[in-house]
């Protein structure tokens, strides 16, 4: 995955390459998520990230594009236990997901467990590494502290984790430039960072790249791509300097 530096002139293709799609609503049918999977692999995002029981439907649908299956694993509070979560994981793999996202667990983390945090990130990251497939957690940044959003960066990074995820976009509150900058200083820098829930916009999308940010989760692809277009038509798709906030930067729901 590219990390874009400030200045860096993107394609639209660049943005596609960010996007992890979100179909979590509990509402979504079989048949809408079908749909909805096949027009974006026609788009060539990175992933589509479904539900649990979606996963093979969602494979099926994204075959033969680029576009690959994401999940999510504990969602969306994280307190489903380790062995519920790493049986969850390894059912996804099975169905072809090739990307997890996980929910930690936030209770224990705000508890001050910091150990049984570490060791259930652990044990899904061994499954997910074991099958080829990279591991997200998902922090829920709107309900933790700044103190609590930087030890989480620090034990998902000794747990193995390949991402750091702020939200999962049912709690209330989403990615803020803020929290992002917390978590991109405080996980090591092999360890990247996915900004998802209230990026909306092309501005929001590239002021999270100057930022560290090399995954967007979002419903609002289209939205993106068209500005992406725009932007790029104008040649004024580029990367801005680290640390301006951007008013749509909300943190508000996908």
């Amino acid at each position: 995955m590219a990390t874009y530096t400030p200045g860096s002139t993107l394609t639209v293709q660049d943005v596609a390459d960010l996007i992890d799609h979100a179909l979590l609503k509990p509402e979504l049918t079989p048949q809408e998520v079908e749909a909805s999977c096949r027009a974006l692999a026609e788009q060539e995002i990175w992933s589509v990230c479904v539900r649990p029981s979606d996963v093979a439907l969602a494979r099926q649908a994204v075959e033969g594009h680029s576009t690959r299956v994401c999940t999510v694993i504990g969602f969306p509070h994280g307190t489903t236990t380790t062995t519920a979560k790493v049986a969850e994981a390894r059912q996804a793999l099975e169905d072809g997901a090739t990307e997890l996202d996980m929910v930690l667990n936030i209770g224990r983390l705000r508890g001050g467990d910091l150990d049984a945090v570490r060791d259930d990130i652990a044990a899904v990251v061994e499954v997910g590494h074991a099958a080829g497939a990279l591991v997200k957690v998902i922090f829920e940044t709107a309900l933790l502290d700044d103190e609590q959003i930087a030890t989480a960066a620090r034990l998902s990074t000794e747990a193995g984790a390949d991402f750091v995820k702020t939200s999962t976009g049912f709690a209330g509150g989403g990615a803020t430039l803020p929290d992002v900058r917390i978590m991109r200083a405080n996980a090591d820098p092999d360890v990247q960072v996915k900004a998802s829930g209230g990026v909306r916009d092309i501005d929001t999308l590239l002021a999270m790249c100057a930022e560290g940010v090399t995954r967007i989760g979002t419903s609002s692809t289209e939205a993106l791509l068209e500005g992406a277009r725009e932007r790029a038509e104008a040649g004024t798709l580029v990367v801005p300097e680290p640390g301006a906030d951007v008013a749509s930067a909300d943190g508000q729901g996908y």
